[in-house]
């Protein structure tokens, strides 16, 4: 399932070299840019039942995720599960949830995301959860690129596991070399 995976977003054209910086800030000479896979519903829907099946058997009630790509992520595997989805928006303090979306304490959580680097964003989204009092029963991502792999303290499961390498901006090679840098993803 690797090949297909990898696959499915080559033939998207998402998988790009050059010199990127990441939403973390951290700088890449690869970028994978989802929303190229996200655009198309019956890959999404491929990739989201990966995730689905790896967590079927886990009493999963809520799937969340954060905004922007991970809404579009959890409602599919909500969806394909039969369960609500929530997200989690950027706020003054990290992310929360508003809109009237609410997390009950105890509920199952699963918590999905698209790209995983640093995992910044999915460890808001778990102190987002954490203050509702729910329980989080995993984490399931489209592609794990992160370099050393992180480790959330919940099972994380993902489509795609391709270790990228990436930079604090102060040791990037490449900006040592003065090659000029993209931004495509958020700020």
């Amino acid at each position: 399932m690797t090949a297909s995976v990898d696959k499915v977003f080559r033939d998207a054209g998402a998988i790009m070299h050059g010199h990127f910086v990441l939403t973390s800030g951290r700088h890449s000479p690869v970028y994978w840019e989802k929303f190229r896979v996200i655009e198309q519903p019956e890959a999404t829907v491929k990739l989201c039942r990966m995730i689905v099946e790896n967590f079927k058997h886990d009493g999963i009630e809520v799937v969340a995720g954060p905004t922007t790509g991970g809404v579009v992520l959890a409602y599919e595997v909500a969806r394909q599960m039969g369960v609500r989805c929530a997200f989690a928006e950027k706020t003054e303090k990290g992310r929360g949830f508003r809109r009237g979306l609410a997390i009950e304490p105890g509920e199952r959580i699963l918590i999905v995301d698209d790209i995983l680097t640093t995992g910044l964003s999915l460890r808001d989204v778990i102190g987002a959860v954490k203050q509702e009092s729910a329980e989080i029963v995993g984490i399931g991502v489209l592609i794990d690129r992160s370099e050393p792999a992180v480790d959330f303290g919940f099972p994380l499961f993902s489509c795609l596991r391709n270790p990228a390498v990436s930079y604090p901006q102060e040791s990037c090679p490449q900006c040592r070399n003065g090659e000029p840098f993209t931004r495509l993803g958020g700020i």
